[in-house]
């Protein structure tokens, strides 16, 4: 039991004999065996070594500047869109309140033309022209705005053909009735004008089908 404890005793102390006569060096070299092979200073490289560490640098500040670009143009766009989201917010937000009056101003001037027709009616008729007038001019402002159709080409982007008619004093395709006013909303199309539409000579037509 004796023998056992010495000769243990004994091999603690060799292997901290061994652990401290490693000298620091010895730790540097292993660490550098590790990590693959020291690199040279400035100092000692090569021209053509330089040459390659500068191209290096270059070609990392090129990607860099690159990258820098290409994230500061999207920005721009992101901004760019969402300005153009913001102002169309603020022109159309009230499309949806403007198309429910419109019935209204289509009722009003039904009603002027009926009162101007009528006999002793001046006074009802100038009172729904003002009335009439307040509206559309609080509407204008807004950005509504109405589109000139009567005897103008039929543009199918503004304009609805409800018919076609003869017409000798109309050129075809051009509007002869306007049926239902349109509107645009600050340019955008909110209601088109529905109209009758101008097949031109009747004669001339029967002419050429005979």
């Amino acid at each position: 039991m004796g023998d056992r404890e010495l000769k243990t005793s004994e091999e603690t102390d060799a292997t901290a004999k061994e652990s401290a006569g490693r000298r620091p060096e010895d730790s540097e070299k292993t660490d550098s065996k590790n990590k693959g092979k020291r690199q040279k200073p400035v100092e000692e490289l090569t021209e053509q070594e330089l040459l390659d560490k500068l191209k290096d640098a270059e070609k990392q500040s090129q990607e860099n500047y690159d990258l820098y670009m290409r994230t500061y143009a999207e920005m721009e766009n992101i901004k760019k869109r969402g300005a153009k989201e913001r102002e169309d917010l603020a022109k159309f937000a009230n499309e949806s309140l403007i198309k429910e009056i419109l019935p209204v101003i289509d009722s009003l001037e039904k009603a002027l033309i009926h009162a101007q027709n009528g006999t002793n009616s001046s006074g009802l008729a100038e009172g729904i022209e003002m009335i009439l007038k307040g509206l559309m001019n609080t509407l204008e402002k807004a950005g509504l705005k109405g589109i000139e159709a009567m005897g103008k080409p039929f543009d199918p982007h503004f304009h609805e053909a409800i018919s076609q008619q003869p017409d000798d004093t109309v050129p075809p395709n051009h509007v002869i009735m306007e049926m239902q006013k349109g509107y645009t909303l600050n340019g955008r199309l909110i209601r088109p004008s529905m109209v009758v539409i101008s097949q031109g000579s009747g004669e001339k037509k029967d002419e050429d089908h005979a």
